[in-house]
């Protein structure tokens, strides 16, 4: 039998059981849809990962640290307590009405009614424990040999300590940030902004660019001037557009600062920074004008080897020990959040690929099945196919090519689901990066597992005897 008869044969059986290659594809399609969106899905991701970290230096360790003080009773850094500000406490104690009761200073008042004097802070008559240490002392100013209270803020002096003593650096800035009011532009009503304070090699070391004007400068910074750079978004947000933002002024926590700069749509993240919705200012204007002593700043430096970013954290760590003896600093670097990232995408990825092979096996199963049930219908015409000549391989070429057909519809259906999910995927925040490529491995996936399993009903098909087919009821 020539080709074009079996292609004949095998488009006459699927046209006239068009529902039922419908439902007998339904596997494929879900799996061929799963397949494309697989594909989609990991680029994208890979493709957001490498969006998100654009900005930073392979290199780039950033240093933090977390002040894990206690403020009970409004107590401050150093044991100032809150019995202070009540009165009739002393330093280091809290206070009770009508008399002192001191955690560790020098002889306590007077208990009212008989309470006698507790120097040093000692038990009361009636059994009260001593403050001075255990649960009740860390509360009263004892016991905090186990917890580091010292309010620790890293300056340019650490910097500059890193700078000459670690080995492998190239270059350094501090930045901090926080979030405040601004004003100002077409703004209507006042709205929160993260604002970030840095210092003039910020932009640089952040590969951050400039649509117009300029970034901030040393001079800025030593001078505490009241200049800032809005990011793309907040420009837009703040002043309609950026020509009308630069040389603007926007008022933060209501003080004037001039629009130097705006930079390009950058769409990712730097140092903890989202460039374009942020608004840069001087460092030290930050720290007098909105941080003051409480900030937390975030100290960058830049390994100049890749490779040896493991060793400069060793030495980094070696070198704030020096100056900070008992602190423990929060230490990371963009090459292993990077991977992390990239890690979690892959896992993901992996995991969408084995529930696609699942519904590609699920859906193969399901073919294997119809056939097995189309070759027991069809066993007369199999017998006279085979009265009239036709060979083995005609009739396993026939149902193995039904099989195929079967498939690639179903995978055709899958594309095209696929593509239709993916409007609505991207509204839930998925990023999805669609090719040509994916829906061809696609389109290959589903022909090939309809082939697979397929064959094994094709081949039962040509292994029938032409009598017992034809006497078949």
């Amino acid at each position: 039998m020539r080709l074009t008869e079996i292609f004949r044969l095998v488009w006459l059986n699927l046209a006239s059981n068009k529902f039922k290659v419908i439902l007998t594809s339904t596997g494929i399609i879900v799996g061929s849809a799963t397949i494309m969106l697989v594909i989609a899905i990991g680029t994208g991701g890979r493709e957001e990962v490498a969006e998100q970290f654009k900005n930073l230096n392979a290199g780039a360790i950033d240093i933090t640290y977390e002040y894990q003080g206690n403020d009970f009773g409004g107590g401050m850094p150093g044991g100032l307590s809150g019995g202070e500000a009540s009165g009739g406490g002393t330093p280091g104690g809290g206070s009770m009405p009508g008399g002192g009761m001191p955690g560790g200073g020098a002889g306590g008042a007077a208990m009212p009614q008989g309470g006698g004097g507790m120097p040093g802070g000692g038990s009361m008559p009636g059994g009260m424990p001593d403050f001075g240490s255990g649960f009740f002392g860390s509360f009263f100013g004892g016991g905090q040999e186990e917890r580091n209270t010292e309010r620790i803020t890293l300056s340019t002096d650490d910097l500059e300590d890193i700078l000459t003593f670690v080995p492998g650096v190239e270059e350094g800035c501090l930045s901090f940030t926080a979030t405040s009011t601004v004003d100002g532009g077409e703004l209507e009503e006042s709205a929160s902004y993260t604002i970030a304070g840095v210092q003039s090699n910020y932009a640089a070391l952040s590969n951050l660019e400039l649509a117009m004007g300029e970034f901030l400068d040393d001079d800025d910074d030593t001078y505490k001037e009241k200049v800032c750079v809005l990011g793309y978004d907040a420009a837009r947000e703040i002043f309609g557009s950026v020509y009308d933002a630069y040389n603007g002024t926007v008022y933060i926590d209501n003080r004037p600062y001039q629009v130097i700069g705006v930079l390009n749509a950058m769409g990712s993240v730097s140092s903890g920074i989202s460039p374009d919705s942020a608004l840069f200012i001087p460092y030290e204007t930050g720290l007098k004008y909105m941080a003051g002593n409480n900030v937390s700043p975030t100290l960058t430096v830049i390994a100049q080897d890749v490779n040896e970013v493991e060793t400069v954290i060793a030495n980094v760590e070696t070198v704030l020990a020096e100056s900070y003896p008992n602190a423990e600093f929060t230490i990371s670097d963009a090459g292993s959040r990077m991977e992390a990232a990239s890690a979690s995408n892959d896992t993901l990825t992996m995991l969408l690929v084995c529930m696609a092979v699942i519904v590609f096996i699920v859906g193969g199963i399901g073919i294997m099945n119809v056939l097995f049930v189309s070759v027991k219908e069809r066993t007369n015409e199999i017998g006279i196919l085979k009265a009239i000549g036709c060979s083995r391989r005609d009739i396993l070429a026939e149902f193995l090519l039904e099989a195929s057909c079967t498939s690639l519809i179903g995978a055709i259906l899958g594309v095209m689901l696929a593509l239709g999910l993916t409007p609505a995927l991207e509204r839930f925040g998925v990023t999805i990066a669609l090719s040509v490529s994916g829906g061809v491995l696609s389109l290959v996936f589903g022909v090939l597992t309809g082939t697979v399993f397929g064959f094994y009903p094709a081949w039962q098909a040509s292994r029938m005897i032409p009598v017992e087919a034809l006497n078949h009821e």
